[in-house]
């Protein structure tokens, strides 16, 4: 089978959102967040994501980040910055991020491969169409790391925000809004309500509003279950997602992004085998295509 470039941005989706989300749940990232002076994990969460954007407001955040509840942000913004600027974040979840990719690779860390892997991720991610993308912009602005590992991880983090803005467009013009996107993904991929609960702050009652107001769009049957029309929605929501995050890769010749998918598969396998990462999260990636012993494609 021909693998497309829309085929080969939702598989670098799969393996670049590990190597960043080590900022979200490994203990080194959560370390120098909580020693930088941000109090808890979501002030830390907050705090470290939103830093590209300068010392934002709850309102840029919310609008940007696209999923969370209004007063879920408000808790931990602006009042963070007061705290620490956004200089300390932006050290901080590199600085994390990065002591969690070597402590998982090991003597890995430093192969020729993955020196490889973040200079063709490194390329496409400085490459990538900025219009329209703003939390992708925003990381853009920021200098590019010289040590390989952190250059990956610099990489990784940006084209993962730059899919998510593409994603969020997809979204809108489906009219699907934050929430209702996880209700829709959760229905779509058999998530339990309790991740969204958790990760999320999303109760039954506005779970059960939200199911309504899918049954009255013809989204959902009777039994709670996604119907065609629903399933063909959420379909053509990650079509476009893929397509939309496809020209990133522009800049690498069809071997190189086969030589990148290859290098970063056992740095995306190690992360997922320390089992920080949780298997079930609103990322919406499953782990156990990224098990170690899966074959590589």
């Amino acid at each position: 089978m021909t693998t497309t470039r829309t085929d080969a941005a939702r598989e670098l989706w799969k393996l670049f959102e590990p190597i960043h989300a080590v900022t979200y749940f490994s203990p080194e990232p959560l370390a120098a967040l909580k020693q930088a002076g941000y109090r808890g994990f979501w002030m830390g969460y907050f705090a470290g994501r939103a830093a590209p954007l300068g010392a934002a407001s709850a309102q840029l955040v919310q609008a940007l980040f696209h999923n969370f509840a209004a007063d879920h942000v408000a808790r931990a913004l602006p009042d963070a910055w007061s705290f620490a600027p956004p200089e300390a974040a932006l050290d901080a979840r590199l600085r994390g991020s990065v002591a969690t990719l070597r402590r998982v690779l090991g003597e890995r860390a430093d192969a020729p491969e993955v020196a490889r892997a973040a200079e063709l991720a490194s390329r496409a991610a400085v490459d990538a169409p900025l219009e329209g993308r703003a939390l992708y912009a925003a990381n853009r602005a920021l200098p590019v790391p010289k040590d390989p590992l952190e250059r990956l991880w610099h990489a990784a983090t940006l084209l993962r925000e730059h899919r998510g803005d593409g994603h969020v467009a997809a979204l809108t013009v489906a009219g699907i809004g934050g929430r209702e996107a996880h209700v829709l993904h959760a229905l779509a991929t058999g998530t339990p309500t309790e991740v969204y609960a958790t990760a999320r702050q999303l109760g039954s009652d506005e779970w059960n509003a939200i199911l309504a107001g899918f049954r009255a769009r013809g989204l959902v049957d009777d039994d709670g279950t996604l119907s065609d029309e629903g399933r063909d929605l959420k379909a053509s929501v990650e079509q476009q997602t893929d397509d939309l995050a496809a020209p990133a890769y522009g800049s690498l010749s069809d071997e190189e992004l086969a030589e990148l998918m290859g290098a970063l598969r056992p740095v995306a396998a190690a992360v997922v085998a320390a089992g920080e990462i949780p298997a079930k999260s609103p990322m919406g990636l499953d782990l156990a295509e990224l098990s170690p012993a899966r074959p590589a494609r």
